[in-house]
């Protein structure tokens, strides 16, 4: 079931986004309602799944994770079972931190965060060693002029 998303939630969704250690009490401050009513609202978000968890940014090179490499893969299988296997195979590598299916030239892209081009090459080999592959051809970031930008609200 949907839930009817209104100003007063798109305030509180964009407060989130922008600060989610917000606490209740600063959060209700900053959307105009009392607590317990911010409250009710938060909850209703998490149990219609509008909200989905709670989670820190954290800074890439702070880790030595300097790299940053989109991946794109052309397959020449489209089977179920295939995209199943496929699906499996890519979410155990952790350095996949996005993963979409797309239209175009390409069938999927991966976004992979690692430090640098020795462990890419690590994160390439196990990619490719797990399912057949047509082509995988990888574009690497220079410099990230925005990331994890607030969905538009």
């Amino acid at each position: 079931m949907s839930k009817v998303i209104d100003q007063i939630d798109r305030r509180i969704l964009r407060a989130l986004q922008m600060d989610g250690s917000l606490s209740q009490r600063e959060l209700a401050e900053q959307v105009g309602l009392s607590q317990n009513a911010c409250w009710r609202r938060l909850k209703a978000l998490n149990d219609s799944g509008v909200l989905q968890g709670s989670t820190a940014r954290i800074d890439r090179a702070a880790l030595d994770l300097d790299l940053v490499v989109f991946v794109m893969l052309r397959t020449r299988h489209h089977s179920a079972d295939w995209l199943q296997k496929f699906r499996r195979h890519v979410l155990t590598i952790p350095e996949v931190v996005d993963f979409h299916r797309i239209g175009g030239d390409y069938d999927y892209q991966l976004k992979v965060v690692t430090q640098d081009m020795a462990s890419y090459d690590r994160v390439y080999q196990r990619l490719i060693a797990g399912v057949e592959l047509d082509s995988v051809t990888s574009y690497f970031a220079m410099e990230a002029i925005a990331e994890a930008r607030p969905l538009p609200l």
